[in-house]
């Protein structure tokens, strides 16, 4: 430091660099704001589990890793991390009932849900609008949550002409429209 440089006193720098708490319901507020789809994560450790995310995302191209976060008191994720692998079914326009059926706990999700598997045994929701197979390659803890990283190993489309995404914006359901209005 120079000798023309003065020091600032900590508590100083504490009062100037000091934040106000951020509130949490203006955050959550917030982040509504941010159209997202939906998806169902999937595991298999000889029975179905799944729960309701919309917090995916893609990370890389090459490698093929995506990734989502899951509430660190989730009771299906640790089921599905055990198994060292799980699928992520993106969700059409028409599934929004299993959304909601995954959202909750309880192990009755399945009880109705026509489903295949993947080649590592992982669920494949029949309908969803596209699904990813992979294996968890790592994972690191943030605040409430964990951030999941997973390599793809297979994919799948539906070729559906009329095949859209279930979205979620400022806590509703919603679906794409033209930018005329009408109905994509």
């Amino acid at each position: 430091m120079s000798s023309s440089t003065s020091r600032i006193p900590l508590s100083e720098y504490a009062r100037l660099n000091a934040r106000e708490p951020v509130d949490l319901r203006r955050f959550r507020d917030s982040l509504g704001l941010f159209a997202s789809g939906i998806t169902v994560i999937a595991g298999y450790d000889g029975e179905p589990l799944g729960f309701t995310c919309q917090s995916f995302y893609s990370v890389s191209v090459d490698p093929p890793l995506v990734s989502f976060s899951v509430m660190a008191t989730s009771s299906s994720y640790p089921r599905i991390r055990e198994t060292g692998k799980f699928s992520v079914n993106v969700l059409s326009k028409r599934q929004q009932a299993i959304s909601n059926r995954f959202a909750r706990k309880g192990s009755e999700k399945w009880a109705g849900v026509a489903w295949t598997t993947a080649a590592t045994q992982s669920p494949v929701i029949d309908g969803a609008l596209m699904w990813l197979d992979c294996e968890i390659r790592a994972e690191h803890a943030a605040g409430d949550h964990t951030i999941v990283i997973g390599e793809v190993l297979a994919t799948g489309l539906n070729d559906g002409k009329d095949a859209e995404p279930l979205l979620y914006y400022r806590g509703s359901y919603r679906h794409l429209s033209k930018p005329d209005g009408s109905a994509a």
